[in-house]
């Protein structure tokens, strides 16, 4: 839909809990924030026990006072709903309100998320508290947000496997096929004798004796994904109608996919997304070397990647609503940043299109499971390193001024959730992620200095790119296959593209199904590797190899092979505009061909020192050092006098160069 908000000036924001401070402290507070040029600010997203500590007792005056208390510092106000953490009470009256674990095992109160997004009861009693809250504050001048919920499906609480799930499962089952005969062939139910003779009798896929029928997981996964934008679109549809005007925005997470995010955003009018780069590093990357190399910094290109997909989610505007300031309680190790590592991490945001970067959180906790996240204010609420940071970034913004309109990318990586789910359901092989599929390719493009937007994998979202890349796309789309090729841009396919089709078999034409019409050739059979085999590329180094995954391909006349594994197998065979990649490439083969189809797509792609990064907004470019050591980074600025930082670019340094101006 379209947002009724206008893009912002980038700013810095924070996230406050004002519930958990003494009143006399807030004053102090809103005006330290202003201090340090801070001037958006989240609050009320876990506080429902404080707005209604009993059934319909609301208390919402000490939430009034603390808006009034911001508000006359000069401060914005984005106001979250408290559904993500619902009062004891509420449980107790309801108790089969809690999601359900894939073990049968209610998921019980004592931290949060402690609902299924599938019990009416709870959608009713979320959408009752939203509209007190609309109601009371949703006109209110200081507020310009509402932020719904908190990271849906955090702590692995999409699938949920409670009777009210079932219940909605067997509705959307007989929506969606219309009799239980058309479920019964789209799942492939004769097999191990599972046919169901009504809908009533459909089970979720849980606690079976080995792994379920994966068309029916996937059915589940995709009836999980609508749960939650339908729990989402409920609110929404109230903040609309009793707070006209304000930006709705719900905060994702990183290497989270657990729901369709396109598909929710398209009730939003700003996606944002919570950006802890450290916290992810060792929890996404099984890379030791790479996490040695970025241990206080942060992989280069993980934070890129999700800053570029929410910014597609949010049709261009995104902010950052959670920015890690410091170590965090939640990861296998919490590393402490590198000097400069947050300042850079937020000016990268920026350089992305940004809007607002927001902190997590304004003062460290003393209590609760967060108390050791740090945070811009020491537990006894004197300022933080990172304080004094988020006071520089507003200076630096300050001296840059309205950013010009992003340059337009030349490059779409197609990312698919539905994809996704298909790898985790029936992988084939340990180790194989579609996520980590598509990271390694946008690796490779940022490794080359391209601006990559990424897009859902739609026929309308490929269109006026001189690159497409289609990685692991799971199911053969006609639609797509043919907008593909009546376009003309280069196209890259495989591995796993148009493997099943969209009720998980294999198509009858054989892999890769409807994409045959872009390049004619047919995947026989694949294998999976176990981590420590490599398939070497014919006449490339060591460095070039398949890893994990393999497939076994024969093309028809006309296609060219351009490579060859060492056994003897197709590698990467093109024909035209279009190529096929047959395998799982490591990242230097994947470097090696994504350069090669860029020059083809008439691109100049350009090899950029490890850890060296580069962005362009409007007139600004921006040059990134994540690296351990300096870089001289003077040709990149090339055409660019620098107004913040210098050519000579020190670890975690940040250059940014404004565009000369040709005489006339």
């Amino acid at each position: 839909m379209s947002g009724e908000g206008t893009p912002r000036r980038p700013a810095l924001g924070v996230c406050y809990y004002p519930e958990h401070w003494p009143e006399e402290r807030w004053a102090t507070d809103a005006a330290m924030m202003r201090e340090a040029g801070i001037t958006v600010v989240r609050i009320g997203e876990f506080a429902w026990s404080r707005l209604e500590p009993a059934p319909g007792d609301l208390r919402l005056d000490w939430l009034r006072r603390a808006i009034e208390t911001l508000e006359a510092a000069g401060l914005e106000i984005v106001l979250g709903t408290p559904t993500a953490c619902p009062p004891k009470w509420l449980v107790d009256r309801s108790p089969d309100m809690l999601a359900v674990d894939r073990e049968g095992r209610p998921r019980g109160f004592g931290a949060r998320r402690h609902y299924c997004f599938s019990h009416p009861g709870y959608r009713d009693e979320s959408a009752r508290i939203v509209t007190v809250l609309a109601k009371a504050f949703g006109k209110h001048p200081a507020l310009v947000a509402w932020q719904v919920d908190n990271e849906y499906g955090c702590h692995d609480t999409v699938l949920s496997y409670s009777a009210a799930a079932r219940d909605g499962f067997r509705a959307w089952c007989a929506a969606r096929y219309g009799t239980i005969d058309a479920l019964n062939r789209a799942w492939g139910n004769v097999f191990w004798s599972m046919e169901y003779r009504a809908f009533d009798e459909i089970e979720l896929p849980n606690l079976t004796v080995t792994e379920a029928n994966p068309a029916q997981e996937l059915a589940f996964r995709r009836y999980a994904s609508e749960a939650v934008v339908v729990f989402n679109r409920r609110q929404v549809e109230i903040i609309r109608r009793l707070s006209p005007g304000r930006d709705v925005l719900h905060n994702f997470m990183g290497g989270f996919t657990d729901f369709d995010h396109f598909a929710l955003s398209t009730d939003l009018d700003v996606a944002t997304w919570d950006s802890y780069p450290l916290g992810h590093l060792e929890r996404e990357l099984r890379d030791e070397g790479r996490q040695r190399r970025y241990l206080r910094v942060g992989d280069p290109d993980f934070q890129a990647f999700h800053h570029d997909l929410y910014r597609a989610c949010g049709r261009g505007r995104w902010w950052v609503m959670e920015q890690q300031p410091g170590a965090v309680n939640w990861a296998p190790h919490n590393p402490a940043p590198a000097p400069g590592a947050i300042r850079l991490w937020a000016q990268e945001a920026f350089a992305a299109g940004a809007e607002v970067v927001s902190f997590f959180r304004w003062r460290q906790a003393p209590f609760g499971q967060e108390q050791m996240h740090e945070a811009l204010l020491l537990p006894d609420g004197r300022p933080n390193e990172s304080y004094e940071v988020a006071a520089s970034l507003c200076r630096e913004l300050a001296a840059l001024g309205p950013p010009g309109p992003p340059v337009p990318a030349e490059v779409a990586l197609a990312f698919d959730y539905e994809s996704a789910w298909a790898w985790e359901i029936q992988p084939q092989g340990r180790g194989f992620r579609y996520l980590d599929l598509c990271l390694g390719f946008y690796r490779a493009l940022r490794r080359l200095g391209l601006a990559v937007d990424i897009v859902p994998a739609r026929a309308e979202a490929v269109d006026g790119y001189r690159l497409v890349l289609l990685p692991g796309l799971f199911a053969e789309d006609p639609a797509l296959a043919a907008a593909l090729a009546d376009g003309d841009q280069r196209v890259l396919l495989g591995p796993r593209s148009g493997s099943k089709t969209g009720e998980f078999q294999i198509p009858e034409v054989l892999p890769p199904g409807a994409f045959r019409s872009l390049i004619p050739l047919t995947v026989l059979r694949v294998e999976s590797l176990p981590p420590f085999e490599r398939l070497g590329i014919a006449g490339r180094g060591p460095a070039s190899h398949f890893t994990l995954w393999r497939e076994f391909v024969v093309a028809e006349a006309g296609v060219e092979v351009v490579d060859r594994t060492a056994d003897g197998g197709i590698a990467l065979a093109a024909r035209g505009r279009a190529a096929y990649l047959a395998g799982l490439p490591s990242p230097a083969y994947a470097l090696e061909i994504v350069e090669r189809l860029a020059r083809d797509a008439g691109l100049a792609p350009r090899r950029l020192p490890e850890g060296i990064r580069v962005r362009d907004l409007g007139p600004l470019r921006y040059v990134f050092n994540y690296g351990a050591a300096a870089q001289d980074v003077s040709d990149l600025l090339a055409g660019h006098d620098p107004v913040v930082g210098e050519a000579h670019l020190e670890p975690c340094g940040v250059v940014i160069g404004a565009r000369k101006v040709q005489d006339a």
